[in-house]
Order: structure tokens, then sequence, then C-alpha cells
């Protein structure tokens, strides 16, 4: 006793910085005080066998004496930092890495789980909600700004399929940049920059400009996803992960409620908007997308005070600042509970090795932008080295395996939840054309027409010294017909044509019966006079409720699927999960062979949406499991924007065979969805890892 007592001594007088520093501790330490007698040991230590003994500082954070004087021998031939292989800087390092995860999970555990995270919940929650309307915006916008903008079916494609490649940009780099300047800074960044396009988006008046605007705006939500996964769950204990990160998935179901009802309540309200002369028009579809901008906006304001991650800045070596963050998280759940009494306990906690070398620039070194060059580029290069890190023989196994169950599940889930509503337009679109009326031979003369014409034929017609004023054509065909003497003013039209037609001596003034809708016509001194600039649309005509509806059902019919997942997940784990839920999706693809109406693929499509949900939430929580704090965003990030990547093919494949064949979509989804399920199985189950 009297001996280890005396090596104590000697060891809390460290060497720093070139001077001898004696412990503060208010207890005078003699050097030259002879060690105690054996009889003079206290009584309370009589009869207990040191070995068995338990060191009274060890649950207080505090070194054993003796751990501090191996530690000491060992660093005693150490050399400089500068002077050692990475190699060896980077094997110090991982066992610091473990060490700290094992720590900082008891430390969770006696922050406990309650007022805090509920609030960091509902905060990240709306983040991921804005995720979820982002997804449904353009589908719903399409059918207004299509005609409201002049768009053609390559547009149209281009505009739907824009928000998925940036969000596949955003996801990798926004993911990759959260593991070196934080959760909390990088989300506030995505949050910032898509409410501000989504917003500009609302007002431009251009197909480009529309476009680019979507683009940067998916580009800074799908930084979003990576982010706030990795963010909540380093807040969350072992026992709660899970749970909690599922029940966290469902802000993104609720984001599709939210866009599919706002589509529904503003879209067809065509008084909701206004016009500046005759260029500017602000429709109500631009409102919805106003609209749709708001989550974002209250996610984003909220964040400005949650705290950043603490097991992030003790991955950066910022122990002060995590400590109190930590002791934050504690009061406050403790405050809510009843017992503002209890202390937080902890005073010291382990901190990683430091490797990355960051050189920065001084104020007088270069231009302004040279300096800010330096430290993009470097921050850069940091990220890439991540992503190759991903791929080291360590991950590499677990990395391909996910991308390839990330890209099966989104090829046949985004494919297919395009495919339900263009279905059921195809059907739709079946069930119009049968009801066409077909007029043979009609001879018209002396006659206004000032009405609607709709779903029409009219071949072999002759229409003389007719006159077609303020009326509307909306599906509707002259085939082979004469128009001679004939006057057209103030006609809009939809999807109408002249074929082979004669038209002499006509005047067209202020229409949209432009010279590209006469195909194989004789045009004979006719005229055309200030033809109509722009695009026309009807709000009352050409809504799409039953599409507001399915996907407001759809989304609707993930709920069971994530009450199911979040209390199960920690119970049967992470694995079964999702190779269940991927082979149960799988078998409702085969019934999808029996949809032949719009209620039966509807009916499909939520028991899809439904069977499929459970396997997106355990893909969410085994992936933040799998890698450690300084690489779980960027491989979250890589693994989503693979995700995105899978979803452009899935619409692009699926949408071409939209009335050509149903059996290519259903055999390509249902055996994407195995051959990912059973392969998901082979993954490792971290529903007992702590979080390294």
């Amino acid at each position: 006793q009297g001996g280890r007592e005396a090596n104590q001594v000697s060891d809390d007088y460290r060497y720093q910085d070139g001077n001898y520093d004696a412990p503060n501790d208010g207890y005078y330490r003699g050097g030259d005080e002879p060690a105690q007698e054996e009889d003079a040991q206290s009584d309370v230590t009589e009869g207990h066998d040191e070995d068995d003994e338990v060191y009274e500082g060890e649950y207080q954070g505090i070194p054993h004496p003796d751990d501090i004087k191996e530690k000491q021998k060992k660093r005693a031939p150490a050399v400089a930092d500068e002077y050692r292989d990475r190699a060896d800087l980077m094997a110090e390092r991982m066992e610091d890495e473990e060490q700290l995860a094992h720590q900082y999970e008891n430390i969770i555990e006696e922050c406990g789980h309650g007022r805090f995270q509920w609030t960091l919940f509902f905060v990240l929650g709306l983040a991921l909600m804005a995720d979820g309307v982002e997804v449904f915006v353009v589908g719903f916008v399409l059918p207004s700004a299509e005609k409201d903008m002049c768009l053609s079916s390559s547009n149209k494609g281009m505009l739907g399929l824009i928000v998925y490649l940036g969000m596949m940009v955003g996801a990798v780099l926004l993911g990759g940049l959260a593991d070196k300047l934080g959760r909390k800074q990088c989300l506030i960044i995505s949050l910032a920059i898509n409410a501000a396009f989504a917003f500009l988006s609302s007002f431009v008046q251009g197909y480009g400009f529309f476009l680019f605007c979507r683009l940067i705006s998916g580009l800074g939500i799908g930084g979003t996803l990576p982010i706030v996964f990795a963010y909540f769950s380093e807040f969350l204990s072992r026992e709660k992960r899970g749970e909690h990160l599922s029940w966290l998935c469902m802000f993104w179901m609720i984001g599709g409620i939210y866009a599919s009802a706002m589509a529904w309540s503003i879209i067809p309200h065509y008084g909701w908007g206004f016009s500046m002369g005759t260029k500017y028009h602000f429709h109500s579809w631009r409102v919805f997308v106003l609209v749709c901008s708001l989550p974002c906006i209250a996610s984003l304001v909220a964040l400005k005070f949650m705290p950043e991650s603490p097991r992030f800045l003790l991955e950066i070596g910022k122990h002060d600042e995590a400590w109190m963050i930590l002791k934050q998280v504690h009061d406050t759940n403790m405050r809510a509970k009843g017992e503002p009494e209890r202390v937080f306990t902890v005073s010291y906690i382990k901190t990683p090795k430091q490797v990355d070398e960051f050189i920065e620039i001084q104020s007088s070194t270069g231009t302004w932008y040279q300096r800010w060059l330096v430290r993009i580029t470097t921050t850069l290069k940091q990220v890439w080295d991540n992503v190759l890190y991903c791929l080291t023989a360590q991950y590499r196994m677990n990395t391909l395996m996910l991308a390839v169950v990330w890209f099966t599940m989104a090829l046949s889930y985004y494919g297919l939840i395009v495919w339900f509503p263009d279905m059921i337009r195809y059907f739709q679109d079946e069930a119009y054309d049968s009801r066409v009326k077909i007029f043979e031979e009609e001879e018209v003369s002396h006659f206004t027409f000032n009405f609607t014409l709709e779903n029409q034929i009219h071949r072999n017609g002759e229409y003389r010294k007719d006159k077609f004023i303020g009326m509307k054509f909306k599906e509707v065909k002259f085939e082979d017909s004469l128009f001679e003497d004939c006057y057209f003013e103030d006609v809009t039209s939809s999807e109408t044509f002249f074929e082979n037609c004669t038209i002499i001596s006509t005047v067209f003034y202020n229409t949209d019966l432009y010279k590209h809708k006469f195909i194989n016509c004789r045009l004979i001194n006719s005229t055309f006079m200030e033809e109509k600039e722009g695009c026309h649309i009807d709000f009352e005509e050409d809504n799409d409720f039953l599409i507001y509806l399915v996907s407001f059902l759809g989304s609707l019919s993930v709920l069971p699927g994530n009450i199911i997942s979040a209390l199960l997940m920690d119970k049967i784990g992470r694995i079964k999960m999702i190779g269940g839920s991927m082979l149960i999706s799988a078998v409702c693809c085969f019934f999808l062979f029996f949809g032949n109406s719009e209620s039966a693929m509807i009916g499909w499509q939520c028991l899809f949406c439904g069977a499929s949900i459970a396997a997106w939430n355990a893909l969410d929580v085994i992936t933040v499991e799998l890698y450690p704090t300084d690489k779980r965003a960027t491989a979250f990030g890589i693994l989503n924007g693979l995700c995105k990547f899978g979803a452009i093919l899935g619409n692009s494949i699926f949408s071409s065979f939209v009335g050509i064949t149903k059996v290519v979509p259903i055999l390509l989804a249902s055996s994407a969805l195995v051959g990912g399920g059973l392969l998901a199985l082979r993954l490792p189950e971290t529903r007992e890892q702590v979080l390294m």
C-alpha cells in the first residue's frame, strides 16, 4: 500500500511543456515523506485482498494510478507524433475510438431518454418531412406546369428526373461534409439551399430557370437524409436506437401526406394566384410549390436552437464542448423527470488521437480567395479520403452488399411508385377514348360555335361560312374536312388537330391553333392574326384529383408498416426486417398481374408501400450502425446517392412500358427485391453493437 502511494506521488507530477506541474487537487504531496508503515493502514481495508479491490474512482472517470504508471512506461521510449509512422497513429486512434464507443454508450444511458431527444426528434422530423415533400412536388405540379410553360414530353421527363439527380449529388457531397464540418452546420446549409431555391422556383417563369432551381433545391434536400439519421443516432442509447430511428422515418410518410393534401386543396383553385400583364402569371400550382417549402423553413429555424452532436465533437478532439452538451442533455432530461438534483457524474471523456492535418492559412498569406480555395480543396480532399475509406478491406464487403440492397430497393420502389399513377392515367385514357363521339360527313353552314367541343372526331365534314368564337376544343380531331370562308376568334385548344383538311379563305384571330396543329393540310388564302402567346390552362377540367388521392393513400398506407417496424426493430433485428420486408414486397408485385382497373391498382399500391416501408426503415438503421462516427454520414450519403441513381433508372425504365406490357416492370421489380432481400441476410447484425 505504501509503495503504491509513493508511485502515485511520482506519477502525479507530469512533465508538460518543459515544466513540472503538480496536481491541483487540494492535497499536499511531499516527495521527501517516508512511505506509510503497514500497521498504519486504515482499518477499512483490513481483511480485503488488494487484487480484488475495486478502485473507488473507477466509476467517476478517474484513471487508476497503476493504469497511469503503465501508460507512462509505454510512453517513455515514444517519440513525438510528427516522427511516428501514420500506421502507428491510426492504430492508437482505433484503440481510443473503441474505448470512447463504450464510454459514450454509458454516458448516453446516464443522460437518459427524455425531453431533449423528443425535441430533437420533432426538429429533425421536419427536415425529413421536407425530403418527403420534395419527392412529390414535381409529380403534382407537372400536369399544370406543362401547360403553363408549354412543356414537351421530353421536358416533362427531364423535370421529373432532375430532382433525383440533385438529391444524388447532394447526398454524397453534403453527407461527406457532415463528417468534417459537423452535423448541425451541414444540415443548416442543406436546408437553407433547399428553402431558398424551392421558394425561388415558385416565382420563375421560364422552363430553364425553373429546372435549375429544382436541381439546386434537390441538391440541398439530398443532404438531409444522411445527416438527419447520423445526427439523431448519436443522441440515442443502444436499447433505443432502432426503435426511435424507425419512429423518425414516419415523418417521410407525413411529408407525402402533407404534399398530397396541399395539392388537393390548392392546385385546382385557379383563382389562388395573380397576373402582372400578359407575361407574368402566378397560378395556384406555384402557390402549392411555395407552401411545400414551409416544413423546410420551420426545421431550419428550430435547428438554430439545437446543439451539435457531442459524438462528432469528441471525434475531432473538442472535449469541453462535447461535455457541456452532454451535461445539457442530462440536465434537460432530469428536470423533465422531476429529478433536478441528479448530478452529471462524468468528469472526463476519452478523445481519439487526432491524425488529420489541416493547415490554417493565415490572414496575411495570399489573397482572400486563395485562402478559401486552399480550405475548400483541403476539405474536399478529406471528404474524398473518407469515400475511399468506405471501400477499404475493413468495410468493403459491407459497403458493396449494402450498395446492392439500396440499389435494388430503390429501383423497385421508385419505379413502381411512378408506374402506378401512370397506369391509372392509362386506364383513365382508355376509358375516355372509349367514349369518343364520331361525326361522319356532316355539313354545317352559317352557324356560330360558341361552346366547348370535347372528345370528338369529325370526318369528311364540310363547314362553310361558320364562326368559331370564344370556344374551346379538347381532344378534338378533324379529318379530311373542308373549311371555307370560316372565322375563328379567341379559340383555345388542347390535343386538337386538323389532318388532311382543306382550309380556304379562313381567318384565325387570337387563337392557339398554331400551324403545327395542321397536319398535311392545304391552307389556301387563309390568315393567322395575333396568335395567343404562351400556354393556357383550364383548372376546372385539367385537375388530377385521382392522382392526388392515389398518392395520399399510398403515403398513408405505410403507417402500419412504420408502427410494426418500430416496435419490432430491436426485437427481431435489422437483417430479418430487411430480408423479410423485401421478400414480402416481391410477393405483392406478382399480384399486380391482376390489377386491371383503377381501384385494383390503388389497392395493390397501398399493399406494396405498406410492405416495403419496414425494409427502408431497417436499411436506415443498419447503415448508421455499421460505420464509425467519422465515416457515418459519408457512407450513408454514398449509399443514398446510389439509391437516387436507382430511382432515376426505375422511373425511366418502368414508365417506358406503360400501355405496352405489365410483364417487364413486374418481373424486374420482383426479381430485384428477391435478390436484394436474400443478399441482405448476409449482412452483419448490429442490434447489440455500440455506436463506434
